[in-house]
């Protein structure tokens, strides 16, 4: 799903203003095909899995292994930010961790402050849209195929990490407050996205609508495939584990960027179009 269409290579798009974080960058997001969807929704998956792992077989507690991440978050994230273009590795390093730092968050106000699963979801539903407010007001679009300035793109990375933040409290909310289990949360997560993608290509729902909502939903679903794949069998899951299930995901996440990589290669090999 693509909010409109983009060309094969990034290097063409450019947006010129004055200022530190108004300067006119490449297009600093990738294009929306299939693989970006997969790549998407296992970062979601492991970001549910990885803040398990890290949090309970590791032992730094939920506390720390929050602080740990953010920090770790932020330090990747001025590095994106620093670059000047679209970076496969950077880019997707970036929303591993967001994932994870966004269910930390949600877990910390579950299980170390006792805010319920409806409060966090009104609360992270409620940020998601002032941080689309902000960003339509001060750029006048939402349209991830002009993250071409600082500015544009701190929105658009603040924007993902209250996504983040809202899939996991959401996911949690359907499949455990409201007993509705793992698998079918899943499943009903995937029809939302079904209907999205049904409306987008067969109705012509608005491209940059459909692919904000698309993004929103594919983190619930993500979460609930999660804890389905790595809950106890007499808690509604497989009981794979979260180091079986976040190294297999890594590891299908590795090979994708890898493929970018390649792809991304071979186009600035390509003679410039005017």
């Amino acid at each position: 799903m693509s909010p409109s269409p983009l060309p094969a290579v990034h290097r063409s798009t450019t947006y010129v203003e004055a200022g530190a974080w108004t300067r006119g960058l490449l297009n600093k997001v990738p294009q929306v095909t299939v693989v970006f969807w997969v790549v998407k929704i296992l970062s979601t998956t492991v970001g549910e899995t990885a803040a398990d792992f890290l949090n309970e077989n590791v032992g730094l507690g939920l506390s720390a292994t929050t602080a740990l991440m953010a920090l770790l978050l932020a330090a990747v994230l001025i590095v994106q930010l620093s670059a000047t273009r679209y970076v496969p590795w950077i880019y997707w390093l970036a929303v591993v961790l967001i994932s994870v730092v966004g269910t930390l968050f949600s877990d910390n106000l579950v299980d170390n402050l006792g805010v319920s699963l409806w409060t966090t979801t009104a609360i992270f539903a409620a940020g998601l849209v002032v941080s689309f407010l902000a960003w339509y007001r001060s750029e006048k679009t939402l349209s991830i195929h002009t993250i071409v300035t600082r500015r544009r793109e701190a929105y658009y990375w603040l924007t993902i990490l209250f996504t983040f933040a809202l899939g996991t409290s959401a996911g949690d909310l359907v499949a455990e407050k409201l007993a509705v289990g793992y698998l079918p949360s899943a499943l009903v997560f995937g029809a939302v996205i079904a209907a999205i993608t049904a409306a987008f290509y067969g109705l012509r729902a608005n491209a940059v609508v459909a692919f904000w909502a698309a993004y929103i939903v594919t983190r619930p679903f993500g979460a609930s495939m999660g804890d389905f794949l790595t809950a106890s069998t007499k808690d509604g899951g497989l009981g794979i584990g979260t180091n079986g299930t976040s190294a297999l995901f890594l590891a299908i996440i590795v090979a994708c960027v890898v493929w970018f990589t390649v792809r991304q290669r071979q186009g600035d090999r390509l003679p410039a179009t005017a």
